[in-house]
């Protein structure tokens, strides 16, 4: 397989309103820790897509909520091989909302975002 690509890519991000839509509407979700975790089969074959969500009730300060993104898409970029999937494979679109009423370190983002990982990888295999 090799080594994993720790880049992130404008692909790799979730756009559209009708993507984020169906997102919302058909997909499945669990809660995992800080974070509920939305996500749904696209169809297409291509990268996993991403949407990052630190609700403004929680948050009023927009450099509160910049930061919390920063450091979730931080933790995915260095964690993503953990749903790394075969080229034939559907690519998944994935909502990830912050769910906390605190600023967590990095440290803790990216561990509960790993252990979200590996539970959506696993929903996944067959």
């Amino acid at each position: 397989m090799g080594l994993p690509k720790y880049s992130f890519s404008k692909q790799e991000k979730l756009t559209g309103k009708k993507k984020v839509e169906g997102l919302f509407k058909k997909g499945s979700s669990f809660y995992l820790d800080d974070f509920q975790i939305r996500h749904l089969p696209s169809g297409e074959v291509g990268h996993n897509q991403i949407l990052i969500s630190v609700p403004k009730r929680n948050f009023k300060r927009a450099v509160d909520r910049n930061l919390l993104k920063r450091r979730i898409r931080e933790a995915y970029r260095l964690n993503k091989h953990f749903i790394d999937k075969a080229d034939d494979d559907p690519a998944l679109y994935i909502a990830f909302i912050y769910l906390s009423k605190q600023i967590l370190t990095f440290d803790n983002i990216q561990a509960q975002l790993i252990k979200c990982l590996e539970r959506l990888g696993n929903s996944y295999v067959e």
